[in-house]
């Protein structure tokens, strides 16, 4: 198990050094050399482990000077991206899974899609993550804080949740996203972030380390060399990532297995870091049962373990306690625990992440001065 380093090199960590080494006085514990203007390339999905394993088709970014962090738990999207957002970790932001229990309402909160079952009232994303995110802070000091990406992401719930603050600059194709970053760097200061997910989406449908995924490689190699080409004097280039992956070689319906079914009243989380909700009275049943059904292919703790472990780091917020699942189960071998009934698409994926393996919890942090 891998208990992400919180405070001493992970994503938590990074974005208050990226404000110190424009110089704000903001702590610096990732140690970064002063610049004018910083740039950080966030691929989906690229883990360090990943990344060395096929370090020849990465030529660019393999020659890179740089260290490996760790992404915090669960290793998914939504949880490193508000990491990433705000300088906290999960258990400071409540962002502690893909799909969270909202307490009191017996339903699940999709963090992704920002999406609640129909009838619902839309979730409000200062509500849901209330904290100050780093590109108001940025923009507070008067830094011009600009996040470039898909122009489908502009203006969702999880963009307003981790992004706010950002001037938003849509751009569609690698060419758009290059030239974008390019023009935001002229200004002086620069606090620019920029995002590639197609790496992420290979690897979920074709497994990471297929055709497909190294072709996506490639690119993101490109993409970061062009970046990295463009930058105008007194600037610095970070590239990191939200998470690694697995390829799985195992699946267990958990919506089949009686033993894995009965006393569950919510089946959150994801298929490598499930939030298990029990019913009334049904918590400690459904911790034996887990265990037993699950033993020699995933840690399975109480949400007490989890937090007393620090798996979402040294503290998590009392008003953050019921997201977390009565059961939290974390496979370490290649096992996926799906849910084909209430999410079909994820079930039929090759590639996961979530868990405290290394492969997931492993991501690079590389960086190229001016």
């Amino acid at each position: 198990m891998l208990v992400p380093g919180y405070g001493g090199g992970s994503l938590a960590d990074l974005p208050g050094s990226l404000l110190a080494a424009l110089g704000l006085r903001e702590p610096n514990p990732l140690a970064l050399r002063p610049a004018e203007r910083v740039c950080l390339f966030l691929v989906d999905g690229l883990g360090a482990d990943l990344l060395r394993a096929h370090a020849d088709v990465a030529p660019f970014l393999a020659g890179l000077a740089g260290r490996t962090l760790t992404a915090g738990f669960p290793a998914t999207t939504v949880t490193s991206l508000c990491s990433l957002g705000t300088g906290l970790t999960p258990g400071e932001h409540g962002m502690v899974g893909l799909m969270l229990a909202v307490p009191g309402t017996g339903h699940l909160f999709n963090c992704l899609r920002w999406r609640l079952p129909a009838g619902m009232e839309a979730m409000d994303p200062d509500e849901w993550q209330p904290a100050t995110t780093v590109y108001q802070r940025a923009v507070q000091a008067g830094i011009d804080s600009v996040y470039v990406g898909p122009g489908e992401f502009e203006g969702t719930g999880l963009t307003r949740a981790v992004y706010r603050g950002a001037r938003y600059a849509a751009a569609e194709t690698v060419d758009e996203r290059v030239a974008r970053v390019h023009e935001a760097m002229q200004a002086r200061p620069a606090h620019v972030t920029v995002y590639y997910g197609d790496l992420d989406a290979a690897g979920h449908l074709a497994g990471w380390g297929s055709e497909e995924w190294l072709r996506q490689l490639g690119i993101v190699d490109d993409m970061a060399q062009r970046l990295a080409e463009g930058l105008p004097p007194g600037s610095a280039l970070y590239v990191t990532a939200d998470h690694g992956m697995v390829n799985a070689t195992e699946k267990i319906d958990a919506e089949s297995v009686p033993e894995l079914a009965e006393g569950v009243a919510l089946l959150g989380g994801e298929a490598r870091a499930r939030h298990v909700y029990a019913e009334p009275g049904a918590a400690e049943q459904v911790l034996e049962a887990w265990r037993a059904t699950l033993h020699g292919k995933a840690w399975v703790v109480s949400r007490q373990e989890a937090v007393e472990s620090g798996w979402f780091g040294p503290r998590v917020r009392d008003a953050w306690l019921e997201r977390i699942g009565d059961v939290v189960a974390v496979p370490y071998t290649d096992l996926a625990i799906t849910a084909p009934k209430a999410h079909r698409i994820e079930a039929l994926f090759t590639g996961y992440h979530g868990s405290l393996t290394e492969a997931e919890q492993h991501v690079p942090l590389l960086e190229v001065h001016t």
